[in-house]
């Protein structure tokens, strides 16, 4: 059966983040053979030709500004717009795909249609991460600037629920998301599971590398409370691993974050690289991936690591695709002496690194976005 989905994404489709993400997922679908009609903000990167486009906040070079606007305001409207051209649409949809905190007045219209909606939850139940973030906040003393992402809305929150409630279905990408909307509720009717993936073209294993005498450690992502940068901090200043080895931090720091893992960051093993393009080349030549958060919805670094052969190390908030002992090492989040403990034994160890790397390398194949498309398009045709 063909399936016709409409995905609804309000952003710049094709940028950064969950705007790559949303852009793997259409061209993902199409590749795998479903008819996908995309209606999003912004075109930041073109899509493949059997992605049926069109957008809702720019024509050719006019774009409504979403920060002059504000972001709420402007992914209001393009809910709207695609609410108002649903109709139209009714006979050659067979489910609508929408993103948050942009969906209310679609999955409204599309209800009254009778069309199946899927909401996509790239994170876990919102509710669940402001509690747990705020929680390490006050840990730390830690502020989180005005704005962020997971800093408490009241407003955000009431509209997102709103949007869990109205949902026919929610798109959990880990095992990890599905258990915070079962804990809050939602019942396993509902949750259904699909999975994300890295791009093998830009994410391929280094086999003539030269390993050198200590451990090369990498961190990836926004350096904030949630990925849990300061225990990957702590563990490697406890581990031997730090003497002769060198950990390497890529991402942007959250300013009140930085300031108070100034102490650990001036070690000479550590290296603070900002914010980077180059993060395949980063971890082929990197050993293995440190990501103990607190709390993801996948943890897309993960399978691009596992795909260029560095071996992650991870919390069990991350992705089940890390396995423990067969192609990752896994531990509690906040478990700094389990992390510490697992960074030591690799750097004393390189025939299990060896091991873990190949454990990472005969998975990775299983979790590129081709695959990725291939799960989702079975989410829709069990849903359609």
């Amino acid at each position: 059966m063909s399936v016709r989905v409409l995905q609804s994404f309000p952003h710049k489709i094709g940028a950064a983040r969950i705007c790559a993400t949303a852009w793997q997922q259409a061209a993902g679908a199409a590749r795998a053979g479903a008819e996908v009609t995309l209606m999003t903000g912004v075109v930041h990167r073109p899509l493949p030709p059997a992605v049926a486009v069109r957008t809702t906040l720019s024509r050719g070079r006019w774009r409504i500004p979403y920060r002059v606007v504000g972001t709420l305001r402007a992914l209001e409207f393009h809910d709207r717009l695609v609410a108002r051209s649903l109709p139209k649409l009714a006979g050659e949809i067979d489910v609508v795909h929408v993103w948050p905190l942009a969906s209310l007045h679609t999955i409204r219209a599309a209800r009254r249609l009778g069309i199946p909606t899927l909401l996509e939850r790239p994170n876990a139940h919102t509710r669940f991460a402001y509690q747990v973030v705020a929680r390490e906040c006050d840990r730390l003393g830690v502020a989180l600037p005005r704005g962020h992402e997971h800093a408490y809305d009241e407003r955000r929150l009431a509209r997102e629920e709103e949007e869990y409630r109205l949902a026919d279905h929610l798109l959990c990408p880990s095992e990890f998301v599905v258990r915070t909307f079962r804990q809050h509720g939602h019942p396993e009717a509902k949750l259904l599971r699909h999975t994300y993936g890295f791009d093998e073209r830009r994410f391929w294993p280094d086999r003539d590398r030269q390993r050198s005498e200590g451990l090369q450690a990498l961190f990836v992502g926004v350096c904030a409370v949630r990925k849990g940068l300061h225990f990957a901090l702590q563990a490697w200043l406890r581990s031997p691993a730090s003497r002769r080895g060198r950990l390497r931090i890529a991402g942007e720091f959250v300013p009140d974050y930085a300031r108070k893992l100034a102490p650990l960051l001036a070690h000479p093993s550590v290296e603070v690289l900002g914010h980077r393009e180059d993060v395949p080349r980063l971890m082929r030549a990197s050993d293995v991936l440190l990501l103990p958060s607190i709390e993801e919805g996948f943890g897309l670094t993960c399978v691009e690591a596992m795909g260029s052969g560095c071996v992650p190390l991870v919390s069990n908030a991350c992705t089940e695709v890390c396995v423990d002992g067969e192609n990752s090492l896994v531990h509690a989040v906040g478990d700094v002496d389990t992390l510490s403990a697992q960074l030591t034994a690799l750097d004393q160890d390189r025939r299990r690194l060896g091991d873990l790397r190949e454990g990472c390398l005969r998975d990775a194949p299983r979790h590129t976005w081709t695959e990725a498309g291939r799960r989702l398009l079975e989410v829709y045709a069990s849903v359609a």
